[in-house]
């Protein structure tokens, strides 16, 4: 899982960051004398050490690399605790904080956070293309220029910046001479600099597209452009450390404000051979190995497969209405990550307008995989939110009765469309997507199962039509549908 995310721009700052933990932690050693065989309370580390083992087993066994993951660090902090003791060990909390900068965020976090900044880049770009006097309007995350339309795709987000940023930002913090709050200043600052040179970049595309085609934002100048934002962000973080330093009674030089000493780093390490193996060492070694080794003897659970209809044998004749099902973009299909998806329009010619009924379902919903709630993803495009709440609808008369779903009103321009969706969760409907991850983890531990599924509806509000009017169409369709979809969701 680490080496696959590693392989992306967002995380490819991975595979160093332990070598930097490494450092941290040798420059820490640096300040204290030999290690010690005198005793120290030990018991913090083998019980974090403990946790961290029942974190991990937790996490396979709900399969769930993440929770694995992140277990690692805590399984670090406590052999850390458990080989030095607490009185010094705790003092070596840094180069183990650090090591979070290697892994992944969770993907529900990653993408909520991937539009937020999508968003908000492209807002900041806008304003700054229109104070260079360029005519644009912005819906949505699509910057339009009038000849040209750009859309702020998840890879300019700034994500691709963020992480690294985030993970040198904390290294300066911890390397920089000054007071405590110059450190905080550093620290805090890689996020807001990071969404505001993205937005620089963005600005900067746009007005090159504007003045000379849209080839300035792709290939090679769009990679070029990514990298001159990112060394200036970190030109930046020196440039506001030299500045901090003016505000001291005492103010240093460059080289003498950022501590980079490597030097007798090779003794240090040569020390790291005469750690006494305490009882607590010996104990911690022990129970790794047996709760290890006990979770390997194991027998994992054999997988339920589920006896469902692929979405292509659904119906597009269903009582009077005629239904085509689209493919998604190939994009689209790479960041949905569904095992199967339906994404068909339906028209009767008796309705006012069409209904759209999409529905991705998932086989498992705990590795890597799972479902982009539309919450995230119905601002792309250029639709904006107009308005999103707990809907309750009467389906009597089928196996679903009644239900909420999240119902929003989207709007693009003059345009606007009523969408429901719901997450569909083993039986259960579900309208918050937090609650419906717990859920799944729960389901994985008890059932075994952690299978799953989007269900959306979607019709637009034509001239002459209210709210009302969109919602009973809605309504009418869905109550034709849901009696097919157990088919292919199954509870």
């Amino acid at each position: 899982m680490l080496a696959q995310a590693w392989s992306t721009p967002e995380y490819s700052q991975g595979p160093i960051i332990p070598l930097i933990s490494l450092y941290l932690f040798l420059r820490e050693l640096r300040r204290e004398g030999p290690f010690s065989a005198s005793r120290s309370i030990r018991w913090p580390g083998i019980a974090l050490i403990v946790f961290a083992l029942l974190l991990g087993i937790f996490g396979n066994m709900v399969h769930i690399p993440d929770v694995v993951a992140y277990a690692i660090i805590f399984w670090v902090g406590g052999i850390m605790l458990t080989t030095l003791g607490w009185q010094r060990g705790r003092h070596h909390w840094a180069p183990v904080l650090h090591l979070v900068f290697m892994l992944p965020l969770p993907q529900f976090v990653f993408w909520k956070m991937t539009i937020l900044l999508q968003l908000l880049s492209s807002q900041i770009g806008v304003w700054l293309v229109e104070l260079m006097g360029v005519p644009v309007y912005l819906e949505g995350n699509v910057i339009d220029l009038g000849v040209y339309k750009l859309q702020v795709a998840e890879a300019c987000s700034g994500l691709r910046y963020l992480f690294p940023i985030l993970s040198f930002s904390y290294l300066f913090a911890i390397l920089y001479r000054g007071p405590m709050w110059h450190k905080a200043v550093l620290l805090l600052a890689a996020a807001p600099l990071t969404v505001l040179m993205n937005s620089v970049r963005i600005a900067i595309i746009g007005v090159l597209v504007n003045a000379y085609g849209i080839e300035q934002a792709e290939g090679f100048l769009h990679f070029f452009q990514g990298w001159v934002i990112f060394l200036a962000c970190i030109m930046i973080l020196f440039a506001m450390a030299v500045v901090l330093q003016r505000t001291t009674p005492n103010p240093k030089t460059l080289s003498e404000t950022i501590d980079l000493d490597f030097e007798g780093f090779g003794p240090l390490l040569g020390r790291l051979r005469f750690i006494a193996p305490t009882r607590g060492l010996i104990a911690g070694a022990l129970i790794s190995a047996a709760i290890g080794a006990g979770f390997g003897l194991t027998p994992e659970r054999p997988a339920i497969q589920i006896d469902r209809d692929n979405f292509y044998l659904f119906p597009q004749q269903i009582s009077g209405w005629s239904g085509r099902n689209r493919p998604l973009d190939s994009d689209i299909e790479r960041v949905l990550g569904a095992d199967d998806y339906i994404n068909a329009t339906y028209r009767n010619p008796d309705e006012a307008a069409y209904v759209n009924f999409f529905s991705a379902f998932y086989d498992k919903q705990t590795e890597g995989s799972g479902i982009h709630s539309p919450q995230v993803c119905l601002p792309v495009g250029g639709w904006e939110v107009f308005s999103i709440e707990p809907y309750e609808v009467d389906m009597s008369g089928t196996s679903y009765g009644k239900f909420k779903v999240n119902r929003a009103v989207i709007q693009k321009g003059l345009s606007k469309q009523v969408v429901y969706y719901w997450f569909e969760q083993r039986g259960r409907r579900m309208t918050n997507d937090y609650l419906a991850k717990a859920v799944v983890v729960y389901d994985s531990l008890m059932r075994g199962r952690s299978d799953g599924a989007l269900v959306r509806y979607v019709t637009p509000i034509v001239d002459g039509e209210t709210e009302a009017d969109a919602d009973a169409r809605l309504q009418r369709f869905m109550r034709l549908s849901l009696q097919r979809l157990p088919r292919f969701i199954p509870e």
